[in-house]
């Protein structure tokens, strides 16, 4: 497995001379492997790589066991002679408090912590442990929610040139192999048992019986149709982006200006990606943003109808005012804004706190 890892390395250009590594390392079967090959690669003088790895462990302070998790993988890193931070953090508090999920909870306490040991030690990427199963079944999970094309991709390889997955294209059972021919003893999560939430279900539920009834092969079906998509997927992007430059007239933190005759003689799906690529540039990031409000956005677009606006989300407003597209970003207590000259609809609070601090985006189609 060890070589089959080092092929997706240099495929996809993981890790590079100098690079220092923040390895999120649980305790089970997946990153404690992963662990194990980039120290051995790390120390195999004839790969001729040099980087370095530093472990980050996230007690989530849900199971009794949890501790004992934290105590392997410390145990394992003194072994190993590998720099190890640990953190115990009360996920269900904070999934109580921001009323969200626990796994969305623990997601969110894990890369943050990530984060913080990653400019602690000066480092530069983030190495996760997920697996081909992973994502398939990230792949699965995003066709029951209706996701786009995007969404068939998967998990990639590395993201932002930040995030790597060196197990990426390893299934569950080499990993599990690996670990048993090692003499590795893995932490074992009993949740990951429990079917309670939606990957759990589509993992314990959903592909065994895809594999017994449909396809045995379906992982390997599946993994190809992710590659034909994400090429795809690549192409349009590549379109969307030459689009972009084509119609863009103004680019500022705060505000960009698009051709808009240029944007409605767009087909739909690139107007679709033109739109959340926009969007994506400003805000860094299109969640919440759904098929209905893109729609509902190219609708303003073609009509330009006057003094009309519509609201996607509870951070995004847009409005169609004199033949101009707006789209302000808000915070916690934006209202409706048009730039004209500044021109605001909203009450005197609001009003004072915007001309303090004037946080706000703009995508407006000229």
């Amino acid at each position: 497995m060890k070589e089959k890892v080092l092929e997706t390395i240099k495929k996809y250009n993981l890790i590079k001379d100098g690079d220092r590594l923040v390895l999120g390392v649980s305790g089970g079967p997946d990153s404690i492997a992963m662990l194990n090959i980039l120290n051995d690669i790390k120390n195999d003088k004839k790969q001729h790589m040099n980087f370095d790895i530093i472990v980050a462990h996230v007690n989530h302070m849900i199971r009794e066991e949890a501790i004992e998790d934290q105590k392997f993988v410390e145990n394992f890193c003194k072994k190993k002679g590998v720099t190890f931070y640990a953190k115990s953090i009360d996920v269900q508090k904070i999934a109580n408090n921001k009323k969200i999920g626990t796994e969305e909870a623990g997601r969110n306490a894990r890369y943050e912590f990530f984060d913080e040991i990653l400019e602690k030690e000066n480092a530069n990427k983030i190495a996760i442990a997920h697996n081909k199963n992973d994502k398939i079944e990230t792949i699965i999970m995003n066709m029951l929610r209706g996701s786009g094309i995007a969404g068939l991709k998967g998990i990639e390889p590395i993201k932002n040139n930040k995030y790597i997955r060196p197990l990426i294209e390893c299934e569950r059972f080499e990993i599990e192999e690996y670990c048993a021919q090692n003499g590795i003893e893995p932490r074992i999560d009993r949740t990951n048992f429990e079917n309670v939430y939606t990957r759990n279900k589509v993992r314990n539920i959903v592909i065994p019986f895809i594999k017994k009834e449909f396809n045995p092969n379906i992982i390997q079906t599946m993994d190809r149709l992710s590659d034909l998509v994400k090429e795809e997927d690549e192409y349009l992007e590549n379109v969307v982006e030459e689009k972009y430059k084509e119609y863009v007239q103004q680019e500022e933190k705060k505000q960009i200006v698009m051709d808009l005759k240029g944007f409605n003689k767009q087909e739909k799906v690139i107007k679709s990606r033109l739109l959340l690529y926009t969007i994506s540039r400003l805000f860094g990031t299109t969640k919440g943003i759904e098929k209905i409000h893109i729609e509902d956005i190219i609708k303003l677009c073609e009509k330009n109808i006057g003094n009309k606006y519509l609201t996607p989300n509870k951070n995004i407003k847009v409005l169609v005012k004199n033949q101009k597209i707006y789209k302000p970003k808000f915070g916690l207590s934006w209202l409706s804004v048009i730039l004209r000259k500044t021109t605001i609809f909203c009450n005197k609070k609001v009003i004072q706190k915007f001309l303090q601090n004037q946080n706000i985006c703009v995508i407006k189609f000229l």
